[in-house]
């Protein structure tokens, strides 16, 4: 028989003030079975980062065809995509032409250094790519903050996110390896 995702309720009080963004949202996360708190709490934290009544959860882990992440406009037509981790570069390549924008969330400490080494050629070709790593003692610490029922408080300025809710308060800044933020 196979697993189901396990899901967590998140209220989110954001205050964005690089954006001017001064939301609540009240979140469904459903965490794959192959997915981990670090992953998915990262998601989450992309989230904040773009935070819009638009944006969504993709299916991530479950398709190939789908981001972590997306926005789309009216149309239909993909504005933003997201992936976090180490995606592949064709996936990626393939990502740049059906959107306006794609911006990866890199993690994992040394394997997400390699990744962007290994990489980094050809992602630097792609015009509409954002590339960000979070250091990981940052997503450690943001991991140890899921639980099946969040309340999180996240503000964000000059880049660098505040994020509060049980348990120690986590600084992040993501460093920009690549693009515009």
């Amino acid at each position: 028989m196979a697993l189901k995702a396990t899901i967590f309720k998140v209220d989110l009080a954001l205050a964005d003030l690089d954006r001017n963004v001064y939301e609540n949202f009240s979140l469904t996360l459903a965490r794959h079975p192959s997915e981990n708190d670090t992953r998915m709490m990262v998601r989450l934290l992309a989230f904040m980062r773009y935070a819009e009544h638009s944006l969504d959860f993709g299916r991530g882990l479950s398709s190939d065809e789908e981001p972590d992440l997306w926005r789309k406009d009216l149309t239909g037509a993909i504005d933003l995509w997201i992936q976090v981790g180490q995606p592949d570069e064709r996936w990626l390549r393939k990502a740049s032409g059906r959107s306006g924008r794609v911006v990866v969330f890199s993690y994992g400490g040394r394997v997400a250094e390699m990744w962007w080494e290994q990489n980094r050629a050809t992602l630097e070709k792609l015009p509409n790519l954002t590339v960000f790593r979070l250091s990981a003692e940052s997503t450690q610490a943001l991991a140890a903050l899921a639980s099946r029922n969040m309340s999180l408080q996240c503000m964000i300025q000059d880049g660098e996110m505040l994020i509060t809710g049980e348990g120690e308060p986590v600084r992040i800044e993501p460093a920009l390896v690549f693009g515009s933020p």
